[in-house]
Formats: structure tokens, C-alpha cells, sequence
């Protein structure tokens, strides 16, 4: 499969993406039917957010899970600032820590770039991890086929050599359940980059919404809820 490069996040493309937040309005119409999903019972969840974005830009989806009756964390860390290098060590001693603090396994929910940081803490520790979901995470190719490819190179970075990393690490399967949600929408992350095609535990969920737009969009949520729930996993560790 070809994987093109979407242009840098100028003016319009900026507000066509930007113009999938108007989908955080249906959070409040489809507020019973989602209320009505599977509950949490009390299982934990991490949420990790994307390049250049903080705990904030979850905090919906986190509110969301909460109300459901998860024990829901931000990864705590600040802003995203996409050292892949460095984060994937720090998001998996997290996840580490947290699981060993709750005696259990984890569900790890990654937005974009947090969507692939907690794939790779899922790889490394797949006993402290119950599944994973991801909103239109990059899993080929790191930056190269996003829209902020040029703003690494600029930075110094080697996309080539940076892909050949990341499909290095595909090497080693990750054996939990994945639930990789994608649109073909996408303005910032070219939706053949979101297509997982080494893990034996995927599934693909197509979307309508916009990149941007997933972390509000309540056919997100539902998604997000059904494949949580903890009656699917067993969780002592």
C-alpha cells in the first residue's frame, strides 16, 4: 500500500480539521444512549495524548470513561512534545507503576502519537496491559506521514531512518487486544499509516470524524466504550 505525506497544517486544511470539533455538539444528543455502555467497575485506564497536546485535549474522553465508572488517568507528563525516543521508555515505566499500584492489568487509550506511545508500552509490557485502543495513531512511518513531517526534518530528525525504527520494533508482535479507530478524513496523519498490518489482535474501526475531531466525536466514544469493557479481559495480574 502507497502512504502519501499530507501537506503541513496551513489555513484551510487547519479549519476543515478544526471543523470536526462541532462533533463534541452530539456528546450532549447521544448523552443517554451513550451513558447506557458497558460500566468500568472500577478498571483502570491511562489516556495518552498526542504531539503537542497535554492532559487537556483528553479531558473529555476522560470525563467520559469516568462517568462509566473507570479509574481513569492523563499520563501526567505535560506536553507531547514527540521525543518518541525518549517517551516510549517513560510511558512504559508509567505503565508499569500504574498497574503494579492497582494489582491489575491496564487499558491504554492513545490519541495520534499517544496512540502509538501505548502500543510500544503495550509490546514491552504486554502482562501489565489489558488491551489498547488508539484514535488515528501513526503505527507506520512515525512522523513521515503526518502533516508535521517537515517541522521534525527541520528539527534534525531522519524520517527514513526513524521509519525503519519503528518497523524494526514490529518484530516483536504485540499480543494484546488492539483497537485501532482511523479515518480517511484524516488531515494529519495519513489514514494508510493508521492500518496496523503486523498484530495479530487488531481491529479496524472506520470513522467519519476529522483527526482533530476524534477526541470529541461521540461515535468515538461509543467505540472507545464497547471495546473497554472489562468484561471482555481478565484483569488480576
Amino acid at each position: 500500500m502507497t502512504i502519501p505525506s499530507p501537506p503541513p497544517l496551513r489555513a484551510g486544511r487547519l479549519l476543515r480539521e478544526l471543523a470536526g470539533l462541532r462533533a463534541a455538539g452530539g456528546l450532549l444528543l447521544r448523552a443517554p444512549s451513550l451513558a447506557r455502555l458497558p460500566r468500568g467497575s472500577g478498571a483502570p485506564v491511562l489516556v495518552v495524548p498526542g504531539f503537542g497536546a497535554g492532559d487537556g485535549s483528553t479531558s473529555l474522553l476522560r470525563g467520559y470513561l469516568a462517568l462509566l465508572g473507570y479509574r481513569v488517568r492523563g499520563w501526567g507528563l505535560g506536553c507531547n512534545r514527540g521525543n518518541v525516543g525518549a517517551l516510549i521508555p517513560r510511558v512504559t515505566e508509567l505503565v508499569a507503576a500504574l498497574a503494579a499500584e492497582e494489582g491489575q492489568s491496564l487499558r491504554l487509550v492513545g490519541w495520534s502519537l499517544g496512540g502509538y506511545l501505548v502500543r510500544e508500552a503495550a509490546r514491552e509490557r504486554p502482562a501489565d496491559v489489558a488491551s489498547v485502543v488508539t484514535l488515528g495513531a501513526p503505527v507506520v512511518g512515525g512522523p513521515k506521514y503526518t502533516a508535521v513531517a517537515e517541522s521534525y526534518r527541520r528539527r534534525g530528525y531522519d524520517l527514513d531512518a526513524i521509519e525503519a525504527t519503528v518497523a524494526a520494533r514490529e518484530r516483536v508482535p504485540i499480543t494484546v487486544p488492539i483497537t485501532a479507530i482511523y479515518t480517511r478524513n484524516d488531515g494529519v496523519v495519513a489514514w494508510q499509516a493508521c492500518i496496523d498490518r503486523t498484530s495479530p489482535q487488531v481491529e479496524h474501526v472506520e470513522v467519519r470524524s476529522t483527526h482533530i475531531g476524534l477526541g470529541v466525536d461521540p461515535e468515538v466514544f461509543r467505540i472507545v466504550a464497547e471495546r473497554l469493557d472489562p468484561g471482555s479481559f481478565d484483569l488480576p495480574l
